[in-house]
């Protein structure tokens, strides 16, 4: 079995969350019509995303991830460095309210796939470094459907409340073209008008 699907099968029966085949495919179609030279990813986990995200890299191009669980670091670090693609994925330790604010980078796509309650600050975040012509592409916005529909359990009311606020923010945004797909856990898919 190959070091990549290794690394899936690891996560999965770990529990720890990464992306789902479908939705996968769905961005892989996108990053390979752009080849991007630069992506910007909030939540790394065990670094699956970035390493399957960094094949539709341009030739010089690089991936910063920001992850702040210390175990998933550690393990991110590990699979990046076993695929030999440590000079295309970087990764920043901390919490990404504190870091985003860091960062003065202009990104081609920035992929949000973290706290699900913090995505309007990632938003705004991300809008500040996007290219012109940059994609924002949201995992998990539907949120085992709880976002569409009246509920409002207290476990997770936090979460659906920001995802709710973000997706408004993203649809009132004219200088954003967003679509909302079905696939995996939805998936929003935000482009910059140039």
């Amino acid at each position: 079995m190959e070091i990549i699907e290794q690394i899936k099968q690891k996560a999965l029966e770990e529990h720890i969350p990464i992306i789902m085949d479908d939705t996968l495919q769905e961005v892989g179609k996108i990053l390979e019509k752009i080849k991007p030279t630069k992506i910007l990813e909030i939540g790394t986990a065990v670094g699956y995303s970035a390493i399957r995200f960094s094949k539709y890299l341009s030739e010089n191009g690089y991936i910063d991830t920001i992850e702040r669980d210390e175990e998933r670091i550690i393990e991110a670090k590990q699979n990046i460095k076993n695929l030999n693609l440590e000079s295309k994925i970087h990764i920043f330790e901390g919490d990404a309210v504190e870091i985003l604010p860091t960062l003065n980078d202009k990104y081609d796509v920035v992929f949000i796939d973290a706290a699900k309650g913090k995505y309007p600050i990632f938003l705004n975040e991300a809008l500040r470094m996007l290219a012109d012509g940059g994609i924002i592409i949201a995992d998990n916005v539907l949120y085992k459907g709880y976002v569409m529909s009246d509920y409002n359990k207290h476990k997770q009311r936090t979460a659906v409340r920001g995802l709710r606020e973000f997706l408004k923010n993203l649809q009132e945004n004219e200088n954003l073209s967003t679509e909302i797909l079905e696939v995996g856990d939805g998936l929003a898919i935000s482009k910059k008008k140039c």
